[in-house]
């Protein structure tokens, strides 16, 4: 029985995308951003509309149902300081990735691409170490 997951991982001019069915990678791509069309952009939450139709797009062409995905993962933004792991999306951390009180960094939009893809699929939103963590010993 199939488990996909997609993956996001939201970079300065990039989306990686990952399609996975259980631990098993099945597509990925690199979606390049041209830098000229991200200066429109004040913010970096701004960007979330673009780059979502981006990944609605690519879920088109390779015929992929948006609700035949069991979860949706992001990589994890500027949150407060916290342990690595996997941890839900709600709304005290979509509200703190948009706000961007620890500062602007795009990995901010993987937990809120997350969540609208994961809404849109009607499956659970997850986003995975955020870049805050630290635990070297």
């Amino acid at each position: 029985m199939e488990m996909l997951i997609l993956t996001i991982n939201p970079g300065s001019t990039t989306t990686k995308l990952g399609l996975y069915n259980r631990t098993t990678e099945i597509k990925k791509l690199n979606i390049d951003h041209d830098i000229e069309d991200l200066k429109e952009f004040e913010r970096i939450s701004d960007q979330l509309e673009f780059r979502y139709n981006y990944i609605l797009e690519f879920l088109e062409k390779e015929d992929i149902q948006i609700n035949s995905i069991a979860a949706v993962v992001g990589r994890g933004g500027l949150l407060r300081p916290i342990d690595g792991g996997t941890y839900r999306v709600n709304e005290e951390m979509k509200k703190d990735l948009k706000e961007a009180n620890r500062g602007e960094h795009a990995s901010n939009l993987g937990g809120l691409l997350a969540d609208l893809l994961a809404k849109k699929g009607d499956c659970p939103a997850f986003i995975v170490d955020p870049v805050v963590v630290d635990e070297m010993q």
